[in-house]
């Protein structure tokens, strides 16, 4: 894990997906309130902090959703800072929010949602891409100069968190969910000297904790 290690030219910005969450029915929650997270993705928060406790943070934002803030907690607690809100790294809007999401039982069997999913390069279904990525960068400048030589955590959402990771790396936005690298509570940390991104690096403090981890470890 990169860290600016008191170079005052040095800034890193960690982008950190929130934890689990408690999902009974299944359906793509999105913007709603009252999303918490699961006993595990409290765990899975807590692992967080654990890791950067030694890190030079001074600056902690969170989407203002329940998840991301139930995420930032134990980071803001371990370091001795409020926790900022920040609208700009919520979410991205989905038409299908509240709803199931499959072809069996869930909303693609009804012909009346399938408009929504006529032009996935924009997508047709939600909010552009890159209107996520123009308001994702917009918040990590912010930050970037908030905690300039130092460390902040932006705790936001696998959609923002991959598409200005997109943006950012000169990919195309529009792209298969599946194979997004932005695992739950996974730290996506851009390092910058001055203003220019320098690099970007990908980790997985709570590996351990993921769905499944304990079956592959023992594969």
């Amino acid at each position: 894990m990169t860290t600016a290690a008191g170079d005052p030219n040095r800034t890193v910005v960690h982008l950190l997906r929130h934890g689990e969450v408690l999902n009974p029915t299944g359906v793509l929650y999105g913007r709603l309130p009252d999303f918490h997270l699961s006993d595990l993705g409290r765990e899975m928060a807590e692992t967080v902090a654990a890791h950067l406790v030694d890190h030079d943070v001074t600056l902690i934002v969170a989407s203002p959703l329940d998840r991301a803030q139930e995420t930032a907690e134990p980071i803001a607690s371990v370091h001795g800072l409020p926790i900022t809100t920040d609208e700009r790294v919520i979410e991205a809007g989905n038409y299908f929010e509240g709803k199931t999401f499959g072809v069996g039982d869930g909303s693609l069997r009804y012909p009346r949602h399938w408009p929504k999913l006529v032009n996935p390069f924009k997508p047709s279904w939600g909010e552009p891409y890159q209107e996520i990525a123009d308001r994702m960068l917009a918040a990590i400048a912010v930050a970037r100069s908030s905690a300039r030589g130092h460390e902040a955590v932006i705790v936001s959402h696998q959609l923002p968190v991959w598409t200005v990771r997109s943006k950012l790396e000169g990919h195309r936005m529009w792209h298969d969910p599946r194979n997004r690298q932005c695992s739950l509570a996974s730290l996506t940390s851009l390092t910058f000297v001055g203003d220019e991104l320098e690099s970007l690096t990908y980790s997985e403090p709570a590996v351990a904790l993921l769905p499944g981890a304990h079956k592959t470890a023992g594969a």
